[in-house]
């Protein structure tokens, strides 16, 4: 299976065109030649008319193509109608997607006032009970027949109305059906979205787009590789567009580096039609982040240097570290084999952040690149390498795009039978001017992220970004959103919506300023049931919306404690951690020149 032309040269997916709207009255198309459509979603209730135009004309305003609101309930659907004459009404013909979670009912009515249906497969007509059961192939069977019955009336209007849908799975809400059978893994995640697809095209409707979203990039990656493999494998026919996205990123530097990372490294390899960056901001927020990944994307992405290479060195469809013997980078510290990725530093950033460096802080050099025994190779010449045990880099100013480089680097090193420990670099060219740090950032995280997400790579370097405090806490920063190191708390925040039952922002920020200390612990923070126990994944614990004014807390999965008021939730999270023995006191910092 193959998921990308060459993962050394850029060649965009060729997909047949969905339609969303009239594409002459500010309608759009997804996919053929067209480029990259970026969409957003609301944040407020779905029957506050008023709000949610306000919030669509913010959208388009900042360059929003398409936006989506949830619709939980047939009320909520009905007044779609009424947002969409508004908006209409105001001149606004930004194409509207109805977002769709365990009612058909509300599917049904949704589709008739909005451009574009998003239904999720894990809940729309299958069972969430988190049950153990094995199934027969009758059985299984039988249960495609019933999901068939309640699907196939939404895709008859669709074809009627000229209506688009997105098939859009999201890890952690598969059904038990296919959770039983497939586990929670990217092949259960397109199995799911392919049994829709296939009620769909028996019904002869083509007009729609997959997405298979998660909130760890890598496994973001494998689920869009995998589907991609197989509607190559199912035929030609099945071309359909690609709608990307990491779904409850977060917030701040964290959720732009996830999103880079996901996001922008299968935009480098040509796959993604429409995107969306989830981040726990105001949406409008999130718009110049897409445009700057899909422009960071072309940058970063081989489209002018032929590269001929049979050997794919990693693992397209399952994460797999490459495999390196254990090197030593100083006296202290040691990189490959099983250690974790290693900080490096220039002894530029070292001079100047070595004074400022507390001891036992976890956000510090661990190597200066002067000062290592590197081989710069270049990965386009004949090159040889006397052992394993030596470190090697790509060689600044070969002519290719990082990603490609390195790529090819670790393919040549295993066609030479070779296992050497690789030293990543965000960039093997400098700008003329520095670059700002938001561009920094997506750079950094996009080529660094993606060859880690590969597999490859035991040591980075971050030289992208000028400032040097910045370009170390980066550095530690990507590292810890592609689930490589964890120095701090790691935080899944879904980015709110109509359905969001206290205000995500606010909370999450409460939940930071009480937990940040706690390293190596994950929380998850979701408005509804929805974005719960689903979807968080695998977090250590989780803070989720049960009804208005009340949360219930959860120890991975697991429900554990039910409708703590809001005022006193964030103190039960703390104690449910204390029970769980992942709890320690913050250091008090004690002001420099006080007396002790």
């Amino acid at each position: 299976m193959r998921y990308c032309e060459s993962p050394f040269f850029y060649q965009r997916r060729r997909t047949r065109e969905v339609v969303v709207g009239d594409p002459n009255d500010g309608g759009v198309i997804i996919g053929g030649d067209h480029p990259v459509v970026v969409q957003s979603m609301l944040t407020c209730d779905t029957m506050d008319t008023a709000e949610c135009v306000r919030q669509t004309l913010d959208l388009v305003d900042a360059g929003c193509q398409i936006v989506r609101i949830t619709a939980p309930t047939v009320k909520d659907a009905a007044n779609l109608k009424n947002i969409v004459e508004e908006l209409r009404r105001r001149g606004c013909k930004v194409p509207i997607v109805a977002d769709i979670h365990f009612k058909p009912e509300a599917a049904m009515e949704a589709v008739k006032w909005v451009e574009m249906v998003r239904v999720n497969p894990g809940n729309y007509a299958d069972s969430k009970k988190f049950a153990v059961k094995e199934y027969t192939d009758e059985q299984y069977a039988a249960e495609l027949k019933r999901i068939e019955e309640k699907f196939t009336p939404l895709v008859l209007e669709c074809k009627r109305l000229n209506r688009a849908m997105r098939i859009g799975t999201n890890h952690g809400s598969l059904s038990d059906r296919i959770m039983n059978r497939f586990g929670d893994t990217p092949l259960g995640m397109v199995e799911s979205a392919l049994e829709f697809a296939r009620i769909a095209r028996k019904n002869d409707f083509h007009n729609f787009k997959f997405s298979m979203k998660a909130s760890n990039p890598k496994v973001m990656i494998e689920c869009y590789r995998l589907l991609v493999a197989r509607l190559e494998e199912e035929g030609p026919d099945w071309n359909y567009p690609i709608h990307l996205g990491v779904t409850e990123a977060g917030e701040g530097e964290d959720g732009r580096i996830k999103s880079a990372i996901g996001i922008g490294s299968l935009l480098c390899d040509g796959l993604g039609d429409t995107i969306r960056v989830s981040l726990t901001e105001d949406s409008p927020r999130e718009i110049p982040v897409c445009r700057a990944l899909i422009q960071q994307a072309s940058v970063l992405a081989n489209k002018s240097v032929a590269v001929t290479e049979p050997l794919t060195p990693f693992h397209p469809f399952q994460y797999e570290r490459r495999p390196t013997p254990e090197i030593a980078l100083t006296d202290d510290v040691k990189c490959g084999g099983e250690q974790t990725v290693r900080v490096v530093v220039t002894r530029q950033t070292w001079e100047k952040v070595a004074p400022r460096i507390s001891p036992g802080t976890d956000v510090k050099p661990e190597a200066i690149y002067e000062d290592l025994n590197v081989a710069e190779i270049d990965p386009t010449k004949n090159f040889e390498v006397s052992c394993d045990t030596q470190l090697v880099t790509v060689k600044d100013g070969v002519g290719l795009p990082a990603i490609t480089a390195f790529r090819l680097l670790a393919a040549r090193l295993k066609r030479l039978g070779r296992r050497n420990p690789i030293l990543l670099k965000d960039c093997l060219e400098f700008e003329s001017t520095p670059l700002d740090p938001d561009t920094a950032l997506l750079r950094a995280a996009i080529v660094i992220g993606s060859l880690l997400a590969d597999g490859i790579g035991d040591a980075i370097l971050v030289r992208g970004e000028s400032g040097a405090g910045q370009s170390l806490r980066l550095a530690y920063n990507i590292l810890q959103a592609a689930g490589c190191r964890s120095f701090k708390t790691d935080y899944v925040a879904c980015p709110s919506c109509g359905r969001t039952l206290f205000n995500l922002q606010t909370v999450t920020a409460r939940i930071k300023a009480r937990t940040q200390h706690l390293k190596g612990v994950k929380i998850a923070i979701m408005g509804c049931i929805v974005n719960g126990p689903g979807e968080m994944a695998d977090a250590d614990f989780g803070y989720v919306g049960g009804a208005p004014g009340k949360v219930n807390l959860y120890v991975g999965k697991t429900p554990i404690k039910f409708n703590i008021p809001e005022e006193e939730a964030v103190d039960r999270l703390v104690d449910l951690i204390r029970e769980h023995g992942k709890w320690v006191e913050p250091e008090v910092k004690v002001p420099a020149g006080a007396a002790t």
